[in-house]
């Protein structure tokens, strides 16, 4: 399954980098980014399919290394790179700040994260490590819908979030994008699951400590 899922990615990866190249994800000027949406929701809606449907991918997804998932998503510090290119008049400030300082904000909080899943296993069961990956997921969504936004909204002449449906900026929505979500929902699979186990272990321990 690991060998399948690498070459799935790099097929992924593949076929985003043609497209681009071949502009299949610019849409026209004031009209929804169709394309782009589309580029993001598509491997998402496979994932969540694979993942329910197939146990070997199921199984899979449970025995992601957290602490390396966690570290991945340190790379979205790079956040900064949306607020660089709106102060060069490139991205409008309305998709730039949002989605600059939320990705900035989870990335630079992510090496913490995983040091405390590394020093303490069960700090993947807790509400603090919930709460961040749903954190994770909520600055992507909003980084989608106000771009998204902007891109519909765009008068001629206005900053618009086109450049993100060009090369190299495209790759950040149509896989970089829906693979941190991938992550942050095997995280928040692998907590869902591990759950019960650690409540089970808490209230054996309190039992233990009352007789």
């Amino acid at each position: 399954m690991k060998l399948i899922v690498e070459v799935v990615l790099a097929i992924w990866l593949a076929a985003v980098l043609w497209l681009g190249a071949a502009r299949a994800f610019v849409s026209p000027p004031g009209t929804p980014p169709i394309p782009i949406l589309l580029g993001a929701a598509i491997p998402l809606i496979v994932f969540l399919v694979a993942y329910w449907s197939s146990a070997r991918f199921r199984a899979y997804v449970l025995a992601i290394n957290l602490p390396l998932a966690t570290a991945i998503q340190a790379w979205r510090a790079g956040g900064l790179t949306f607020l660089a290119l709106h102060a060069q008049g490139i991205l409008p400030g309305a998709f730039a700040w949002p989605a600059g300082l939320g990705d900035i904000a989870i990335g630079v909080t992510a090496p913490w994260v995983m040091l405390a899943l590394i020093r303490r296993p069960s700090f993947s069961t807790s509400r603090l490590f919930v709460i961040w990956n749903l954190l994770g997921i909520l600055d992507l969504l909003v980084a989608i819908t106000t771009g998204a936004l902007s891109s519909a909204l765009g008068a001629g002449g206005q900053v618009t979030t086109a450049p993100m449906a060009k090369l190299p900026l495209v790759l950040i929505p149509a896989y970089l994008v829906p693979l941190f979500v991938m992550l942050h929902l095997a995280a928040l699979f692998q907590a869902r699951r591990h759950t019960p186990i650690e409540h089970r272990r808490v209230a054996a321990e309190l039992s233990t400590v009352g007789s």
